[in-house]
């Protein structure tokens, strides 16, 4: 090939469209150019092994076999290009697709989600801070919190694809000294070939300045963000392993499935560990690109070539298998209200004893002898569950002493659990057709796509 562009331009199979190269007066005849299309998907890549083994060097490997399939076009196959002109806008398309495969999938994961989220909206359900219990939440409105982070990395994932350019046409050190060479002088002709290329594999800007390669912070911008998706995973299926060992929220667990070899009870939450597992190593891929251009030299040193080719790769696969585990997952999760219902009750009545003050106050009672009766009658309910191991009985204890008798009638409500989850049922709803539902809207046509896991 001449540039990777007529490439791209043999692959969408434009036979009445004119090469860049060519039309802008290069001396490249038809023959050459069909040629090169019909040996477009011949490749020896024995040869080019064989090549690649005794020139060190892959480009030029593939170039030799190339230009041994068209020997008539032998002579303009690399023109004015360097290798870096080849890999490097290859590397821009395959990260611009690699983000385009792994949207809908996002976008896949937040609507089971959001679906899980809806119908449980209203089911409330202990909160915890420093995992510790603290005022009720919903099911429906802590996973709303999981959907928020998500939906913050379909909006980064989407500007970082979004943000890349194509190197273009640019030459070995970024001037486009060989192009201008090949133009003889014509600046025009070499700002148009470089609008072309562009333009054809399918980018609307190219960087305006380069050296050998595009700017190396180009790709701590992709893994950043998938990173970040990394970070946001690992907390959704802590949380669910959390969840699991409270028996409250279980991922899907198959009919035969085997949660242990030695202890046949056990329901381990493997796929949401394996996510963990597989989120913490995309976190880490960062680093690589961080560290690369840091260290290179002026206009490029090679010691950035062989481990992008590991890490740019390992990172989308890797976002790749943990956005299909874990739409697995979304779609399969399972709740069991009674007994969120149970470890409710556990806490309840001391979360209840501030609005037990309140309707006593309102009763005609004074607020510090109710307080001093509350504390006294809590600290030996608390003794009874730390101490004993019994229930919570602060209740049976408050319905027990005549002083709380102006209300009695009153307890039920009080203690009625969708009275202290706030506005969580309001904020699902909320957040579901103000933020989630419109991001999805481009992704509509791609929903339908269910994940069964073989592993």
């Amino acid at each position: 090939m001449e540039l990777i562009a007529d490439w791209r331009w043999l692959q969408r199979g434009s036979l009445e469209r004119t090469p860049p190269s060519q039309s802008l007066g290069l001396p490249i005849t038809d023959e050459q150019i069909q040629e090169m299309e019909a040996n477009l998907d011949n490749v020896d890549f024995k040869m080019a092994a064989e090549e690649e083994k005794k020139l060190r060097h892959d480009v030029m490997a593939h170039v030799h076999t190339f230009a041994h399939c068209c020997p008539k076009a032998s002579g303009i196959i690399h023109l004015g290009a360097t290798s870096c002109y080849v890999g490097d806008n290859t590397d821009l398309i395959v990260l611009r697709d690699g983000f385009n495969l792994l949207l809908p999938k996002l976008a896949r994961v937040i609507s089971r989600l959001a679906n899980f989220a809806e119908k449980y909206a209203d089911l409330p359900t202990l909160g915890f801070t420093h995992y510790q219990p603290a005022q009720l939440t919903t099911v429906g409105k802590r996973c709303c919190l999981w959907i928020q982070d998500l939906c913050m990395d379909l909006q980064n994932l989407e500007r970082a694809r979004d943000d890349l350019r194509f190197r273009g046409v640019k030459g070995t050190t970024g001037t486009q000294a060989s192009f201008l060479q090949l133009f003889e002088g014509n600046h025009e002709k070499v700002e148009e070939l470089d609008r072309l290329v562009t333009a054809m594999a399918g980018f609307k800007r190219a960087y305006i300045v380069t050296g050998q390669t595009y700017s190396r912070k180009v790709d701590i911008e992709v893994l950043s963000v998938l990173a970040s998706l990394g970070a946001s995973i690992h907390k959704i299926c802590t949380d669910i392993r959390l969840l699991a060992n409270l028996k409250e929220i279980e991922e899907p667990f198959e009919r035969d499935q085997i949660g242990s070899s030695a202890m046949p009870y056990k329901r381990n939450p493997m796929r949401s560990e394996r996510c963990c597992s597989l989120a913490r190593h995309l976190v880490t891929l960062v680093l690589n690109p961080l560290q690369t251009a840091s260290v290179q030299w002026f206009e490029r040193t090679l010691d950035d070539s062989a481990n992008r080719r590991v890490c740019l790769a390992e990172a989308f696969l890797t976002a790749d298998i943990i956005l299909s585990t874990l739409q697995n997952i979304s779609e399969g999760l399972v709740v069991y209200p009674k007994v969120i219902e149970r470890r409710i009750q556990q806490e309840l009545p001391f979360m209840a004893t501030e609005n037990i003050i309140m309707a006593m106050v309102k009763a005609g009672g004074n607020r510090q002898d109710c307080h001093e009766k509350i504390r006294v009658l809590s600290q030996q309910a608390a003794a009874v569950v730390k101490q004993e191991g019994g229930d919570n009985d602060l209740i049976a204890r408050i319905r027990a002493d005549p002083y709380f008798s102006p209300i009695q009638g009153h307890l039920e409500s009080l203690l009625d659990p969708t009275s202290f989850t706030g506005r969580a049922l309001q904020q699902v709803a909320r957040f579901l057709k103000e933020e989630v539902h419109p991001m999805l809207t481009p992704y509509q046509s791609k929903m339908g796509v269910k994940i069964e896991l073989a592993l």
